[in-house]
């Protein structure tokens, strides 16, 4: 009896997808990802859930680019998804550029800022780069609030709904078919990524970035490529916020932001594509998962609107603990464990 997987040929194993199950995860995945629409009967609210776990699994995918696979810590996802949200909103807003077209745009300017704020990294590791970050956070949110001429200062930038033709996008379920096409395309080409001499390069330097420039990676020039990745797939989300919500505002961006995504990656998984797509999805539902429970305990505890703020902040950072102390690989090696026992049965030891 075969327990385990065997390759038999160099083809089948750089396949993205190795055996017929992993194919047939990945088919079920898409076929559910076509099908909840209609599932759900266009109801807005679970509609707009799955729109916000797409968005943000665009960005967490783009901030594990950099964190989990490249080892470079940063606190400046909420101020690089700002810049990629005001660019898409005031070319969209003020010279009629297409929307569809400024999303390219705005990724390709926010990579170019995240390039400038990861020239730090040469020098500084850890605590100190993650400080760098937190600095570049709160440059660029100064920036948008005080450039008055340019993004409206802390005014509110209100931008156009989509149009396809004389379709307008400005419902969830028209706009869910584009978030979600972006989010295949993104977990593709990042898949792809770290099949390239790139994508090496980055997980050399995130192993032990000395013993990868002995062997001839141009570590410097390698972090700022990591940089400019990164903050090219967070500028698109940035921009897919600006086109779905429709109002671009400062306060969406903020240093909270940053450490909700940090916490996406975390509880998700480092350095894992589906990770991401699970600690995006956790960190969308767990608010939500808390604002139904206390509507349904408001006839018990009249109070309990009040302390749903509060809960949820608490919530984030005790499930973050958690997961450090009992799981710190995430969710994601939480769901190789459940594959591995099946795929190594019967003799799962």
């Amino acid at each position: 009896m075969i327990s385990g997987t065997f390759h038999t040929s160099y083809r089948s194993d750089m396949a993205l997808r190795r055996t017929w199950l992993e194919r047939l995860r990945l088919g079920l995945f898409i076929a559910f990802i076509l099908a909840f629409p209609f599932l759900v009967g266009k109801k807005p609210y679970p509609l707009f859930l799955m729109n916000q776990i797409g968005i943000a699994t665009i960005g967490a995918i783009g901030l594990n680019i950099l964190v989990g696979y490249t080892g470079q810590i940063s606190l400046g996802q909420g101020a690089f998804m700002a810049v990629g949200a005001y660019t898409a909103g005031i070319l969209t807003a003020r010279f009629g550029v297409p929307w569809w077209l400024t999303i390219p745009i705005a990724a390709l300017f926010t990579a170019a800022v995240g390039a400038l704020f990861g020239i730090p990294s040469l020098r500084l590791k850890g605590l100190y780069l993650a400080i760098a970050t937190l600095a570049a956070q709160e440059i660029i949110i100064w920036v948008v609030t005080h450039w008055d001429a340019v993004t409206g200062g802390v005014d509110a930038l209100v931008v156009p709904a989509p149009m396809i033709g004389s379709l307008r996008m400005n419902t969830d379920f028209r706009f869910y078919w584009i978030i979600w096409a972006l989010a295949g395309l993104t977990a593709l080409l990042t898949a792809n990524l770290f099949r390239t001499r790139y994508g090496r390069a980055f997980i050399a330097i995130r192993d032990q970035d000395i013993a990868a420039e002995v062997m001839g990676v141009n570590v410097f020039a390698y972090k700022l490529l990591a940089f400019a990745v990164s903050s090219f797939f967070v500028g698109v989300t940035g921009a897919l916020i600006a086109h779905y919500r429709g109002i671009v505002t400062w306060e969406r961006f903020t240093i909270d932001v940053s450490v909700l995504y940090l916490a996406m990656i975390i509880i998700g998984g480092l350095g894992s594509i589906s990770g991401s797509l699970f600690g995006a999805a956790f960190m969308t539902l767990l608010p939500a998962f808390l604002t139904n429970l206390g509507r349904s305990l408001r006839g018990v505890f009249p109070a309990m609107d009040e302390f749903i703020p509060y809960l949820q902040q608490a919530s984030f950072g005790l499930v973050i603990i958690l997961f450090l102390i009992l799981e710190p690989e995430g969710l994601k090696k939480i769901w190789d464990d459940i594959k591995n026992y099946f795929a190594l049965w019967p003799f799962s030891y």
